[in-house]
């Protein structure tokens, strides 16, 4: 049985986890990165596909793409639950993310989010599965 108190730190597990694989910078980092490649600013923002982090983590295309990610790890549709739960913590890793913060679309989030929540659904069968033992 999921309790409260499990589903609020299954929350905060996977917003720590995720929290480690964001790949941001600021406009001066990647400025300088663009400088040292021999391109401009603009160039570098329009290849890589770069916006405010905030922005990306809050987009359709990020849900999209990780919900596409879990249900292909999982092999079945995506529930409303998990659905819910990609929104939720994606919403909250947005809300975390200094102005300032940059990151590209291309990116392993939607990836390490999906790999996340299969460990916990795992957990959770697992869980249940030795509860009715």
């Amino acid at each position: 049985m999921v309790t409260k108190d499990t589903a609020l730190q299954d929350r905060a597990e996977l917003l720590a986890a995720l929290a480690s694989h964001l790949c941001t910078r600021t406009l001066s980092q990647f400025a300088a990165e663009s400088r040292l490649d021999g391109e401009s600013l603009r160039d570098a923002l329009d290849r890589y596909e770069i916006d405010y982090a905030w922005h990306v983590l809050g987009s359709g295309r990020l849900r999209d793409e990780t919900v596409s990610l879990l249900q292909a790890k999982l092999g079945q549709p995506a529930t409303e639950l998990q659905r819910a739960r990609i929104e939720d913590v994606l919403t909250l890793a947005a809300a975390e993310q200094s102005s300032e913060q940059l990151m590209s679309f291309d990116n392993d989030v939607a990836e390490a989010l999906a790999r996340l929540l299969c460990a916990q659904h795992e957990r959770k069968l697992s869980g249940e599965a030795i509860a009715q033992a």
